[in-house]
């Protein structure tokens, strides 16, 4: 038994509209399915999924979710880019939405913070191809940093693919 990847996740929020609105318009999901205003599946753009997002409506009296501070729950989703050159578009669609929490640099990957309308948090990040990973980036595993775009950019090249050879297999040249 071989678990291989996260197929998707399904959310409760307040308003499906809004929620639907906020991952397709500033993530860039596609709506698949739209059921009577009270569910809704969307699929990543890049994705082979069958979906990656399913949300159900539960009305705006429901509280916020205390999942990490007063209940257990999940802290967050994680989805991934291609290239360090979408992780800044996507860092200027989530500032312009007010939906920016923050970014890190775990040093083999690079992440964005942010939350939905209904303050569910998630991560976007940039893998660091396997081949492009030296000492350096090894070695700074143990420490979280605040993300310099501009300086990664110029390290690793806005356009070059993340994560082939860690999340993607590297295609050998047999291929």
């Amino acid at each position: 038994m071989a678990i291989h990847r996260l197929n998707h996740a399904v959310l409760y929020v307040r308003n499906v509209e809004a929620s639907v609105a906020f991952y397709r318009d500033v993530l860039g999901f596609m709506v698949l399915i739209e059921a009577g205003g009270r569910a809704a599946f969307l699929r990543a753009e890049a994705s082979s999924n069958d979906h990656d997002l399913g949300l159900f409506e539960i009305g705006a009296q429901a509280g916020p979710s205390g999942a990490g501070r007063n209940t257990v729950g999940l802290y967050h989703l994680a989805w991934e880019v291609d290239t360090l050159h979408d992780l800044e578009i996507l860092a200027g669609r989530l500032a312009e939405a007010g939906a920016l929490a923050g970014t890190s640099d775990h040093s083999t990957t690079k992440s964005l913070y942010g939350h939905d309308p209904d303050g569910l948090e998630f991560e976007i990040a940039w893998i660091v191809p396997a081949d492009l990973l030296d000492d350096e980036a090894r070695a700074g595993r143990t420490t979280i940093r605040p993300l310099d775009l501009g300086r990664e950019i110029a390290r690793y090249g806005a356009d070059t693919r993340g994560g082939i050879g860690i999340s993607r297999p590297a295609v050998s040249s047999a291929d």
